[in-house]
């Protein structure tokens, strides 16, 4: 990559490799990939030649990457990529999943605590400051028999299982929806 003045950064977290590319923990991920179809009408970033720690792209003043490391290191990739492309936090969003929304539903927040999400945290802490976008994305399956009695799944449960065709269809509308607001109110 050359050298990027953008002015808005979306970042995806997600794990690394094959074993990974198609479950629940890889929402923000697919989200980059998604935008970068909807923008460029073409997938996959590139691997920065500077760092090898994310892979990005920019698109219109719109800088898309992808951390290369796992959800836990997230904030190494970040901060590399903020620095990268010159972008200050105030103008990052971290798309990422959410095992606390339920599949089919998002939010969008600026300046919030990691609420225990690993990968946000990571972030949160190399760049010294909360004060960012997050898109939040759910993935919490439906309530099973198992919640109505008050028991709830445990995100590790779920969230590195492979997604079914049925929610990746509800997965795509989400990013559908999370673009067109993100364009409206951020972008």
């Amino acid at each position: 990559m050359e050298k990027n003045f953008s002015e808005k950064m979306i970042i995806g977290l997600g794990n690394p490799g094959q074993k990974y590319k198609h479950t629940y923990h890889n929402a923000g991920a697919m989200m980059v990939d998604f935008l970068s179809k909807k923008l460029a009408g073409e997938s996959g970033l590139k691997k920065s030649k500077r760092n090898a720690l994310f892979e990005g792209k920019e698109i219109s003043g719109l800088a898309l990457v992808a951390p290369l490391t796992y959800m836990n290191e997230s904030g190494k990739a970040v901060k590399m990529a903020i620095k990268s492309f010159k972008i200050k936090p105030q103008s990052i969003m971290v798309a990422h999943d959410d095992s606390d929304i339920a599949l089919g539903d998002y939010k969008m927040s600026f300046g919030k605590n990691s609420a225990g999400h690993r990968g946000v945290e990571s972030v949160i802490q190399s760049l010294g400051t909360k004060d960012f976008w997050r898109l939040r994305i759910g993935v919490r399956p439906e309530a099973s028999r198992d919640q109505r009695r008050g028991t709830r799944k445990k995100a590790g449960e779920f969230v590195l299982r492979k997604i079914s065709s049925g929610d990746r269809k509800i997965l795509n509308s989400v990013f559908e929806r999370a673009s067109e607001e993100i364009f409206e109110r951020i972008i």
